[in-house]
This record gives C-alpha cells, sequence and structure tokens, in this order.
C-alpha cells in the first residue's frame, strides 16, 4: 500500500477545509447540493462519452491501483535473474527448468520459459517487448481517464457558474446581489477541487507507478538476452545495475561504481 496517496489525498481536502474557517468563512457557506451534483456527475457523462462504458466501469480500479499498487524491488529482481544466469551459465540453460516454479513474476517466467524451449534471443526479445507495449498501453488508458475526469469538470464547473449567473442576474436585487455570486462561482471551486486536488495528483502517482513497471520489465528483457548470451554473472549484474542509480545500490556495487 502506498501511505503517501492516502496521506496526500486527506491533507489536500484538510488544509483547504481548515482555510475556510481560518479566513473566516463558514463551511454552510461552500456547500451548494445542485452544484455538487452538477460538476461531479456531468463530468461523469463526459468520461463517459469519451471512453467505451467497459473502460470507465474500471475506474475504482485505476484508482485502487494508485492506493494498493505494490513497490517494484529492482533491486530483489536483478539479484534472482543473476542466480539464473549462474545456474545456466554452470548447468546449462536447460537447468532452469527446474527453477521456473520458484519465479514469481509472470513477465521473467515468460522470457525463461522461451528461453528453455530454444527460442532465438531476437525473437524473445521481440516478443517481451510486444507484452511491454501492450503493458504501457493499459497503464496509460486508465490514466486517460482520470486525465478526461480532470479535464471536463472545470469546463461543467464553469458552465455552472454561467448558469448561476443568469439564475442571479434574472432575479437580481441589492440583497441577493453578493450572496448570489457566491452559490454561482461554487461550481467553479468545485471543478478545480476535482481536478487538482483528486484526479490529477492520482494519475500523475500512476505515471510514476507505469514508469517503475516498465523499467522493472526493461531490466528483465535486458537480462534474459544476456542469459541466451552466456555473459558472465558478474557482467550480467554490473549491466542490469546501471539501471539503479548509485547511491541506492548495494554497498558493495556502490562502491565499485
Amino acid at each position: 500500500m502506498d501511505i503517501g496517496t492516502v496521506v496526500g489525498l486527506i491533507l489536500g481536502t484538510v488544509m483547504i477545509a481548515i482555510s475556510v474557517p481560518l479566513g473566516g468563512g463558514s463551511f454552510g457557506a461552500f456547500w451548494n447540493t445542485s452544484g455538487i451534483v452538477m460538476v461531479f456527475c456531468g463530468a461523469a457523462c463526459c468520461v463517459l462519452t469519451s471512453f467505451p462504458l467497459k473502460h470507465v466501469m474500471k475506474f475504482m480500479a485505476i484508482v485502487k491501483k494508485a492506493v494498493f499498487n505494490k513497490e517494484v524491488d529492482l533491486i530483489t529482481a536483478i539479484e534472482q535473474i543473476v542466480s539464473l544466469a549462474e545456474s545456466a551459465r554452470r548447468e546449462g540453460l536447460l537447468s532452469l527448468e527446474n527453477r521456473i516454479e520458484e519465479i514469481n513474476d509472470p513477465f521473467l517466467r515468460l522470457g525463461i520459459r522461451m528461453a528453455i524451449d530454444g527460442m532465438g534471443a531476437d525473437i524473445v526479445e521481440s516478443v517481451m517487448r510486444t507484452e511491454v507495449d501492450a503493458v504501457a498501453g493499459r497503464h496509460e488508458g486508465g490514466k486517460a481517464v482520470l486525465e478526461a475526469y480532470a479535464k471536463y469538470a472545470p469546463a461543467i464547473g464553469m458552465m455552472g457558474t454561467l448558469i448561476g449567473l443568469v439564475i442571479m442576474l434574472g432575479n437580481m436585487s441589492p440583497e441577493t446581489l453578493g450572496p448570489g455570486m457566491a452559490v454561482a462561482i461554487l461550481t467553479t471551486l468545485y471543478g478545480a477541487f476535482i481536478a487538482n486536488i483528486l484526479c490529477l495528483p492520482v494519475a500523475d502517482k500512476l505515471a510514476f507507478f507505469s514508469a517503475a513497471e516498465l523499467l522493472r520489465m526493461e531490466v528483465t528483457i535486458r537480462g534474459i538476452v544476456s542469459i541466451q548470451s552466456g555473459e558472465n554473472p558478474r557482467v550480467i549484474k554490473q549491466k542490469l545495475l546501471s539501471f539503479i542509480p548509485p547511491n541506492s545500490r548495494p554497498a558493495e556495487e556502490e562502491a565499485a561504481a
């Protein structure tokens, strides 16, 4: 679980809420049921129009990934690849058949399985890179739903403000001018809140997780190809550790760098 996502969303909402009484306002003045319904539901309808229904129905699953996404441990992944390389160099590539069950990463298991089956390095790399492209496309599609909601919510909020202004001007009097204007601009606030506190930060977190996952897949591809080429496990380890910043590498490797 990524606690930073939860803390960020909660603290962002709380900080804005605290600013209301600090500025001398009341929470009741910032609540408008019709405006909330219009912005939240209106933006949702726009997203429904923009994407296939099946894709939009995965919205909560997409958001869930930003909170419960499993952190990518590149060092552990590299150590496993190096261990497999040592076995292949010592006992031959076919010996990896006995270690398939201990590989939890489906992508690494796919590559090792193809290598054991005798597929050429170019074919293995091509198949695995096709899988990478497919994963990147799915990640981008999920992020696009959040970005669409963030795009439409402020626009719907502005429409709500214009509607509120029309209603206010149609019933304008000196007594109702101030309160009417305050209610009219609330929908713009709601739209900005949805976009900048909720959707865009979560979309950026998903992009970060996606980049980390794709990096792990790239490391896996390089490792599989190196194993097939019969490279020295020590060389493979040094090659793969180059994907990790020097200050994040194991102590002995950092010293060597």
